[in-house]
């Protein structure tokens, strides 16, 4: 597969993007700046960022709890979604979702979800309007391991196998639901073969390998456009930090998390073959990594500066048609 440069420049950009806002997002949540709770995906840009690199705009996409790799991914509004995280009614959801149910339809997301496995109901609906509308849009659901072993889960890719919905189902298996790492939880090293189950291919991808990413993902929307159905791509990554920010992580050692950290970090290893392609030099990457830092600081002045949402907006938007 052929990768143009200046495509692969703008992808680890984002990547960039990505670490930048979950980084200083950490921070502010740090520093009590930032209400509710946050769940980070530090070392799974190679897989928001590949996957969403293969789509359009009007393709759909559903994430989860740990989604704002995905929602950047896709276009998100950093203002708009800074201000979300800080409870501001500039927000993308007036301040009253945070950082679990963030949504943007005009670039397709769908929403984050709260609920472990709850978006693979609603990508169904998705793929079904898809395939009544007769478009050539696909959907895409992204899912931890942890998730991959809720009932829903194996209902939707039945369904969706069975009417041959235009699905993607992005498995980010970052070795740990929660507290439980993957060997105790699932009796198969490799979830993708469950794919087989349900007649439809199961794909496993060095998750935090960007162009393998794309690959699987290119192959895979290819198919959902031309009406063969879904497919299951397993993104094998890690999670480096807490389930949540604050986790205290007795379930696991530092020593276990050091070598993601340092010989296997999507940004390290896209940063080097893009050196070695001679696409990429330092003085390129120092400004790239400025101007993420620089977006970021005008996304958090955006923030403060905005309104907190009044109490009683709180029974606004409560209905389609009130």
């Amino acid at each position: 597969m052929a990768e143009d440069a200046g495509m692969l420049l703008e992808l680890y950009n984002r990547m960039v993007t990505v670490r930048t806002f979950e980084t200083v997002a950490g921070e502010y949540f740090a520093a009590g700046e930032i209400p509710g709770f946050i769940h980070l995906s530090i070392g799974q840009e190679a897989s928001s960022v590949g996957v969403c690199s293969c789509l359009q705009a009007d393709d759909y996409v559903i994430t989860t709890h740990r989604g704002h790799g995905h929602m950047i991914a896709k276009g998100a509004d950093l203002k708009r979604m800074t201000a979300e995280l800080f409870g501001r009614k500039t927000g993308y959801c007036k301040g009253k979702g945070g950082s679990m149910h963030i949504a943007d339809f005009s670039i397709g997301i769908l929403g984050a979800n709260g609920v472990v496995a709850g978006g693979l109901p609603i990508i169904a609906g998705a793929g079904f309007s898809i395939k009544m509308r007769k478009t050539d849009q696909v959907a895409v659901c992204f899912f931890g391991d942890g998730a991959a072993n809720r009932g829903t889960v194996h209902e939707v890719m039945n369904l969706a196998s069975v009417w041959k919905l235009p699905i993607i189902f992005a498995l980010e298996n970052n070795q740990w639901a929660s507290t439980t790492p993957l060997e105790v939880s699932c009796a198969v090293e490799d979830i993708s073969c469950r794919a087989a189950g349900y007649n439809m291919p199961g794909v496993v991808v060095d998750g935090n390998d960007l162009i393998a990413v794309r690959k699987a993902t290119l192959e895979a929307v290819e198919r959902a456009r031309s009406g063969k159905g879904p497919t299951l791509i397993e993104n094998k990554t890690y999670r480096i930090r807490g389930h949540f920010e604050g986790d205290p992580q007795k379930y696991r050692a530092q020593a276990e998390i050091t070598p993601w950290q340092e010989k296997n970090d999507p940004i390290k290893r896209m940063y080097d073959y893009l050196v070695t392609d001679g696409i990429l030099d330092e003085k390129m990457n120092l400004k790239i990594w400025d101007d993420a830092a620089a977006a970021l600081e005008e996304a958090i002045s955006y923030a403060k500066d905005s309104p907190f949402p009044e109490p009683e907006e709180a029974l606004e938007d409560l209905f389609v048609n009130p």
